[in-house]
């Protein structure tokens, strides 16, 4: 067994259910070691029935992909490492077609490599609850997603949860990206780091993953977890991150 990656696994589960439990639309339900996760949001990985195994438990994970396809327009099945063939066909009888590789990195905070000047950090705040709008607002853009994609997903009281803080970087005044990070039985997770696409190529991804990383250290975390994009790998390998696992998720075309 690999217990790293079981850890990073587990606090990435528990932070799904937190958020699935704040977020004001959110629904959460567990069928033996396969869970269910709906957000309501209009992307297919923040509804998603699945397994917190590397063997699924096939039975469970379908009663949990009815429940989810029952309440999500856009959804998806998600497994830790490589599907097998009998989780693509489960996939496949409930409409999810298209498959994507997740990978799953984390790092030891005594191994991060953290390089962001004062001046940078300087242009990245935390927000509250009272800025959930901006946020979300903020989010969509920096991630090129279309007007309302992440509907309620941050609304009500999910910034001011303990487990969760959120960040807005700041160019000139306006919102020029957006990070997460989620602290879970001792690990800190790195969510929603992306930077509206007239401010890429300065440096405000990395500082706002380091923003992330020095707070969840300050918390007490001492490692953090995170998926990541083709495009943010290297510059999550360059502050110490690896590649722990490569996660499957399958939604329809």
């Amino acid at each position: 067994m690999n217990t790293t990656a079981d850890r990073m696994a587990a606090a990435y589960f528990d932070a799904i259910e937190i958020l699935c439990r704040v977020t004001p639309k959110g629904w959460y339900a567990e069928r033996g070691t396969a869970r269910a996760a709906v957000t309501h949001a209009g992307i297919a990985t923040l509804n998603a029935a699945y397994d917190t195994t590397t063997k699924p438990d096939l039975g469970s994970l379908h009663e949990m992909a009815t429940e989810v396809g029952r309440q999500a327009a856009r959804w998806s099945i998600m497994v830790r490492g490589e599907a097998s063939d009998e989780v693509a066909d489960l996939a496949a009888r409930h409409g999810l077609l298209e498959r994507s590789a997740m990978p799953f990195l984390a790092c030891a905070t005594d191994d991060i490599v953290l390089r962001g000047g004062a001046a940078q950090r300087g242009l990245v705040r935390q927000v509250d609850a009272t800025e959930s709008d901006l946020y979300t607002e903020a989010l969509a853009q920096s991630f090129e997603a279309p007007e309302g994609a992440f509907g309620s997903l941050m609304g009500g009281a999910v910034l001011d949860a303990d487990a969760i803080t959120g960040y807005l970087a700041e160019e000139f005044g306006r919102p020029a990206g957006t990070g997460l990070g989620m602290l879970t039985s001792g690990v800190v997770g790195v969510f929603n780091i992306a930077v509206v696409p007239s401010a890429r190529g300065r440096g405000l991804g990395r500082v706002l993953t380091e923003t992330v990383l020095r707070d969840g250290i300050a918390a007490g975390a001492d490692a953090a977890y995170l998926h990541s994009s083709a495009m943010g790998r290297p510059l999550y390998e360059s502050m110490g991150f690896a590649l722990l696992e490569t996660w499957t998720a399958f939604q329809a075309r």
